[in-house]
């Protein structure tokens, strides 16, 4: 049956009807529910009451600095706070905790704990009866089941704290459980850390014995290759033969310095006495005793020619002998200056004997170090070791006499400590006699109530048939007696329509029933249809028109008046085929239609408007929307459907965001024509509406380039929108050939209705 068949028929739930059934039950309902809190009271005010009692205990490294190390660092916390809370959650529930606590108080000699007080068990009589009594269980195993019954270990919200909840009917007892098992968990970690500490000095102490056997035996090996190699070491921990290569090379460093001196100061006298020039000035020259006393009687003779020449001729025997003694002399200081350069000359060439005497010692040398620059290597791979094991020695002393002084049970913090003890309690925690009560009364009453509310349900007495929509299509329509505005004679369709629907023969069947006139006397189907039609056209315009005289009349008249204008609205009977933009919106937000096709009737492109009307009601109600254009033919520069149809985009290509990213749309895309032999574009439109609540396609004009017949199997809602200034007649014309092309069910809509509303 098609969602649009007349036939179909609603039914609402009659609230009134429910109350007044759950009125009339009413004093039952309290009665029950009185009974029912009364047998609960009775029954808790029986009950044992438990008294609960919490003790916290802090999770977090603990370190002091007097009592650390010296060489230890403060523990930091660590990120994975609930998994350490976890674990000490797990430790303070563990039997060795448990059993702990059950010694220190005595809960075996406890009848709340030893089962003693158990009393009568319905159930244990029934197994003794049946032939299967309860195993025999120790009196550890009864105190341990109770203690792990009453006792609740949490984690405080967001925390590192722990909460030991002990519930138990004597409220000291419950508190002192709850201490019991603080101290106890404190006392096993402080344990567990002395335990840590005896093992860690027990086996430092069994490396250190051995360690030491290891070092003394590496240094005997060091020293042993040392007198095997001749690798002695002097002073600055430097082998012999290294200080004595550094001494040769810094003695032949030496004697170059001083035979390189000796030539260069030998060249510079000889270069001077070759030249002619006096060599007093030299250092050497100076420094000779011969030259002095020479240089001196020159100074003597050079004083007395020049007295005598100032008083005699160049030419007197006196002065020329004066001349003769002064070159004599400078003839001797020159030999002189000879025999000083042959000393040097003779200096140096002692200093580069001397030099290559130490070049043949430092040759020598070098070859007897290299011999002992390989043994070096395997006596520093030897040192090495002894060190490294001398090193690990030392620390491993160092750590044993520290953790020798921590096996004490004082020496050591736990990482767990008790924040609150518990106190005793005085208000009992079980039962919660008005809670229990409250919702013992509320569930009673609620279960009743929703009995009372499923039988009228069930019985049909609290449903009320709703008529749809087109119910007024159903009955008789009458004859229009009043006249007609002439209207222009039905213009033919432009093209044929195409269409790939499956004609369904009910549904037509339907439509044209649901148009039949109920009086005796014949009626022409196609005249009334085409009249009611125009009459709701005709409506419309006059609706509008009589909206703006009322609200002119406002303006310039009374209230009565007013009223008076508005009561001369003709009624109208509505018709099949035709249907109101109100319901049409309706039915989209209800969910009623959820694929909804526009077919043009006219080239005003009524559709589109009629689609944003559409668009905005479903956004308003909060609806998912996509409107797909398939019949505009706008090339745009974004790609759309024509090109899906052609393959040159992909379908996450084509589907877009509105201008306003409020809802998704889908363009005509840069082809000029959709192609109808692929079947992408039927494909997207069913994808779509699986992701969205209302899916708007819009077909273009009626006629040959219409892509009404790509969707028409979709089992789409199919409507004919329409403008005012149009031929009604032949819009109805239209809506028949489609419906005797195959389409099952083709309405008609005015775009203005929807401007209206």
């Amino acid at each position: 049956m098609s969602e649009y068949a007349p036939t179909m028929r609603d039914a609402r739930i009659d609230v009134a009807a429910v109350f007044s059934a759950v009125g009339r039950r009413l004093p039952r309902i309290i009665i029950i529910t009185l009974l029912v809190l009364a047998a609960a009271f009775l029954v808790l005010m029986m009950m044992p009451r438990l008294y609960e009692s919490s003790a916290s205990i802090l999770v977090e490294p603990r370190s002091n600095v007097y009592a650390r190390a010296a060489n230890e660092q403060a523990p930091s916390s660590t990120a994975g706070d609930a998994s350490v809370v976890s674990s000490q959650i797990e430790l303070i529930k563990s039997r060795d905790t448990l059993l702990g606590v059950i010694d220190k108080l005595d809960l075996r000699s406890k009848p709340e704990f030893n089962g003693s007080q158990s009393g009568f068990s319905p159930l244990g009589v029934i197994m003794q009866l049946i032939g299967r009594s309860s195993t025999p269980v120790s009196v550890d195993e009864r105190v341990m089941t109770t203690l792990y019954d009453r006792m609740t270990v949490i984690q405080e919200r967001d925390s590192r704290i722990i909460s030991i909840l002990v519930r138990s009917t004597d409220p000291q007892l419950a508190a002192d459980i709850a201490n019991a098992v603080a101290a106890a968990h404190v006392a096993r970690r402080a344990q567990l850390s002395l335990a840590d500490t005896a093992e860690a000095s027990e086996w430092l102490n069994q490396e250190i014995d051995r360690l030491r056997i290891a070092v003394r035996d590496a240094e005997s090996k060091v020293a042993q290759y040392r007198v095997d190699n001749d690798l002695f070491v002097g002073t600055n921990n430097t082998t012999l033969l290294d200080q004595q290569l550094s001494t040769l090379t810094t003695q032949i460093t030496s004697a170059q310095e001083r035979k390189n001196t000796a030539q260069s100061r030998a060249a510079v006298i000889r270069g001077l006495l070759e030249r002619g020039q006096p060599i007093e000035s030299i250092a050497d020259a100076r420094n000779s005793t011969v030259i002095q006393q020479l240089s001196q009687e020159k100074a003597r003779l050079q004083g007395q020619l020049a007295q005598l020449s100032a008083t005699l001729l160049s030419n007197h025997p006196t002065v020329r002998a004066l001349n003769a003694q002064i070159a004599e002399l400078d003839t001797r200081i020159n030999q002189e200056g000879y025999r000083v350069a042959a000393a040097l000359e003779a200096e140096a060439q002692v200093e580069a004997d001397l030099e290559a005497s130490m070049q043949s010692d430092l040759a020598r040398f070098k070859q007897t170090a290299s011999t002992a620059t390989q043994d070096t290597v395997a006596l520093d791979s030897l040192q090495r070791e002894a060190k490294a094991q001398r090193d690990l020695l030392e620390s491993y002393l160092l750590r044993y006499n520290e953790a020798s002084s921590r096996v004490d049970s004082n020496s050591t913090l736990p990482d767990v400590r008790v924040v609150t003890e518990a106190v005793p309690s005085v208000i009992p925690a079980f039962p919660k006699t008005a809670l229990i009560l409250a919702g013992i009364g509320i569930v009673t009453f609620s279960v009743q109530f929703g009995a009372v509310v499923f039988g009228e349900l069930m019985s049909g007495r609290a449903l009320r048939p709703i008529e749809p929509y087109y119910a007024a299509a159903q009955q008789p329509v009458p004859v229009v007696t009043q006249p007609i505005r002439a209207a222009a004679p039905p213009e033919p369709v432009e093209e044929p329509v195409q269409t790939g629907v499956a004609y369904d023969e009910a549904a037509a069947e339907n439509d044209h029933e649901a148009a039949s006139v109920a009086e005796p006397e014949p009626v022409d189907q196609t005249a009334v249809a085409s009249a009611n039609a125009r009459n709701l056209l005709r409506d419309l315009a006059e609706r509008r028109a009589e909206r703006e005289a009322a609200r002119a009349a406002v303006a310039t008249s009374s209230e009565e008046e007013a009223a008076e204008v508005a009561t001369m609205r003709p009624k109208t009977q509505q018709v099949t085929g035709i249907v109101r933009y109100s319901d049409l919106a309706a039915d989209l937000v209800l969910g009623k239609t959820h694929l909804l096709l526009l077919a043009d009737h006219g080239s005003a492109e009524p559709g589109r408007r009629m689609a944003d009307a559409l668009v905005a009601d479903a956004l308003g109600k909060g609806l998912s929307v996509v409107l797909i254009d398939a019949g505009s033919g706008y090339v745009g520069e974004n790609p759309g459907l024509s090109d899906l149809s052609l393959n040159r985009a992909g379908f996450g290509d084509v589907v877009q965001k509105s201008t306003d990213q409020s809802y998704a749309e889908v363009a005509w895309g840069q082809g000029e024509t959709i192609e109808r032999s692929s079947t992408k574009p039927s494909t997207l439109v069913e994808a779509l509406g699986d992701i969205y609540e209302v899916v708007l396609v819009l077909t273009g004009k009626v006629g040959g380039r219409s892509t009404l017949p790509i969707f028409a199997d979709l089992g789409g809602r199919v409507v004919l929108v329409t403008a005012e200034d149009e031929d009604i007649d032949s819009a109805d014309s239209v809506r028949r050939q489609l419906i005797d092309a195959g389409l099952p069910r083709v309405e008609i809509s005015a775009v203005d209705d929807a401007v209206a509303a």
